[in-house]
């Protein structure tokens, strides 16, 4: 009989660590678990040990000549030239073992691939994984190999034909809208900071897919400041229908947590509770358009101890609906653990921010509302506007109606 949801985790995906300077640090992985355990969300759940991934998986996305490289890296001096396949560089410094503990990460990924398509479980999350940046030759932003490229390859292998990607993390995603841009099975949808502000500087709505695939890429990108009732106003625009039309056997979800108001590397002002409400949807959606089968990553995301652990807690609750409401108190134990490991930093108290993520749904080109408050109806044109071009660019592709609100 097939369980209702999988949480793949080994301890082994700590080993995922750069330089103790670096922002992507293990705790944040460490204090997410720690977290849903104190809070007894795991209670009665066995948790799913992943293998490394092996070559012959790798290979699917990444080339020889960079695997090799990986595994006989060594770390570069500074004001040495640019160094290959960007191992060594500011965001990606060698550290011991990369190839062991990227591989585990992709290791993650596959087994929740492999529970879903075997049928043992409907819905799959392992918080390691999401490495969305890395390219078939290179690592990139922090991305050594490309987790979700790979587990989306092995399903195509693997009796799936219509895969959807989509990908809410604050950076576009790149290395895996690269790798199927051609390919008409895989719909890649990533909302993210516009590419004119931040890094990777791509995702524009004009990248729609090359060839038979044209239209199943999708990108809205959101203007820095962009709240959450701007945020989920232009998901709930752009995303179920495009999902509606593809009519996905399988989704999966890139949950990067680094849109939130506090993340230190971008500037979005997302909160735990808008970045919850986008879980339950997506969770919904996956219900509706892909009978169940929702395959959920983590990402980005370097608040390490008011952000990551209560949005991840949050997005594994939502896999194993056990929902946590966000007035929720935290562990006491918890905090200490916490504000001895970054004396610095504040705790936070509850599960959620206090931020009610409510939204008006998109009412169509000219149907803004004016509300009177400048600022909101600012926001609020901003959003409209950025859907709209993403409509335009790829909805006609997809048999919908651009200017339809009900597409």
């Amino acid at each position: 009989m097939a369980r209702d949801a999988t949480v793949v985790w080994t301890d082994r995906f700590l080993e995922y660590s750069w330089t103790p300077e670096h922002p992507m640090k293990p705790a944040r992985l460490r204090f997410t678990m720690a977290l849903a355990r104190g809070l007894g969300l795991l209670d009665g759940i066995e948790t799913l040990r992943p293998d490394p991934a092996g070559e012959a998986d790798l290979l699917r996305i990444h080339t020889p000549a960079y695997l090799e490289a990986v595994r006989h890296a060594a770390p570069v001096s500074p004001g040495s030239p640019a160094p290959p396949h960007g191992l060594g560089s500011e965001d990606n410094p060698v550290f011991p073992h990369m190839h062991e503990a990227a591989s585990v990460i992709v290791g993650g990924t596959l087994a929740a691939a492999r529970e879903i398509a075997a049928g043992r479980t409907r819905r799959a999350v392992s918080i390691g994984g999401g490495m969305h940046h890395a390219m078939a030759d290179a690592a990139s932003g922090f991305c050594i190999y490309n987790d979700v490229a790979v587990a989306i390859s092995w399903l195509l292998d693997h009796g799936f034909d219509r895969i959807a990607y989509v990908d809410v993390d604050v950076h576009h995603g790149d290395g895996v809208q690269r790798a199927f841009y051609g390919d008409p099975r895989v719909l890649t949808l990533s909302i993210h900071q516009h590419p004119a502000t931040l890094w990777p500087n791509t995702g524009w709505p004009e990248e729609i897919g090359a060839g038979p695939a044209e239209g199943t890429a999708i990108n809205l990108a959101v203007l820095p400041g962009t709240r959450d009732a701007q945020w989920l106003r232009g998901f709930h625009a752009v995303v179920p229908g495009a999902l509606a039309a593809f009519r996905p056997q399988v989704l999966i979800s890139q949950c990067g947590v680094d849109t939130h108001r506090e993340d230190p590397l971008a500037d979005l002002a997302l909160s735990v509770d808008g970045q919850r409400a986008a879980f339950r949807a997506m969770r919904e959606l996956a219900d509706r358009y892909a009978e169940g089968r929702w395959l959920a990553v983590g990402g980005g995301g370097y608040g390490l101890i008011r952000v990551v652990p209560r949005a991840w807690t949050h997005l594994l609750a939502t896999a194993l609906d056990r929902d946590i409401d966000p007035a929720t108190e935290i562990p006491d134990d918890w905090i200490e653990q916490a504000r001895a490991y970054l004396p610095t930093v504040e705790p936070p108290r509850v599960m959620g921010d206090g931020v009610d993520p409510a939204f008006a749904n998109w009412d169509g080109p000219g149907g803004t509302a004016e509300t009177g408050d400048e600022r909101l109806d600012r926001a609020q044109r901003a959003i409209d506007t950025s859907v709209l071009a993403t409509r335009r660019a790829t909805f006609g592709l997809l048999g919908l109606d651009p200017e339809d609100p009900r597409d």
